[in-house]
């Protein structure tokens, strides 16, 4: 019999009001109500998921934003017991990515127990040198999209959901450029003045824009984005290109590797998975092909990052 383990973030009240019914939802299908660990600001969900397997869990569910999946995934990478998602964040970036878009967090719930996994690979990032590693589930990114998470309004986001990020952008992008060295693995080194160098296991945005569209999740690589527009012009013609899913611009570099990095004249603003995680003069990106297994609905396409 599966035995279920729900790691929640307390701090959001849905997901503190929907416990019953979760509950009732695995009962329903003859299993044991889960086991349930909340996550604190000191640790954001990878004590909870160890603990949850040390007492036997074979099915671990992330029930929070995007902060607690990744936390939970951390720990599960290189194993075999699957990742769940349950809407409980704006962002939802990675059940997105996986066609989950669902808000219902029962029908949500239903997905997880009937589903089906698959496999797919795990980013990691360096910062700065160091030896720790710390995990990406569907992009991380210097520049641009890490300083609109930072000037993104928590309570409009609450309130509106992510198109409060458009607004964070807005407010972000009449900031100055930085200059770049890129260094995919296979490819030449690429020097530019830029406004964002993203690096993607998925190329969806917020609202289903897609930046990078050769991205999947399961090809053992990762997708390269560096975002050079000069001028309104410049930015109109980007978005465009994005918006279009067109394979290129001279203000958009895309790129593929199993790794990369990234080196900027000065420290930059650095996010992973939508939460910004400080200025950083470099980051080491690397892939773990296959590293995560996650529930899937049993009806799904082969799984490549968008639908």
């Amino acid at each position: 019999m599966t035995r279920v383990a729900i790691v929640a973030n307390p701090a959001k009240q849905e997901v503190v009001e929907a416990r019953p019914r979760l509950d009732a939802v695995c009962e329903r299908h003859g299993l044991e109500r889960p086991l349930w660990f909340e996550t604190t600001p000191e640790d954001p969900g990878s004590g909870q998921t160890r603990e949850a397997l040390e007492q036997g869990a074979d099915l671990v569910c992330a029930f929070g934003g995007d902060g607690t999946v990744r936390a939970v995934a951390e720990v599960l990478a290189g194993g075999d017991v699957p990742l769940g998602l349950l809407p409980g964040g704006t962002g939802n970036l990675l059940a997105r990515a996986l066609s989950l878009t669902s808000d219902d967090v029962e029908d949500a719930m239903q997905v997880v127990l009937d589903g089906r996994d698959e496999r797919i690979d795990v980013g990691t990032l360096r910062f700065d040198g160091d030896d720790e590693e710390h995990v990406f589930l569907v992009m991380a990114g210097v520049g641009l999209d890490a300083e609109t998470m930072v000037r993104t309004d928590e309570r409009l986001k609450a309130v509106v959901g992510w198109p409060a990020y458009i607004l964070g952008g807005l407010r972000a992008v009449v900031g100055r450029g930085f200059t770049a060295r890129v260094q995919v693995q296979g490819g030449s080194p690429v020097r530019r003045t830029t406004r964002a160098v993203v690096i993607g296991n998925s190329g969806r945005l917020q609202g289903g824009v897609e930046l990078m569209p050769d991205a999947r999740l399961d090809d053992g690589l990762l997708d390269v984005a560096v975002v050079a527009p000069r001028g309104l012009v410049g930015w109109a013609r980007t978005l465009a290109t994005v918006v279009t899913s067109g394979r290129g611009h001279r203000h958009l570099d895309r790129h593929q590797g199993a790794a990369v990095r990234v080196r900027t004249d000065r420290p930059i603003a650095t996010q992973l998975d939508g939460d910004p995680v400080g200025d950083h003069r470099e980051v080491e990106a690397r892939v773990r092909a296959g590293a995560l297994t996650v529930r899937v609905a049993r009806e799904a396409h082969e799984v490549r990052g968008r639908d």
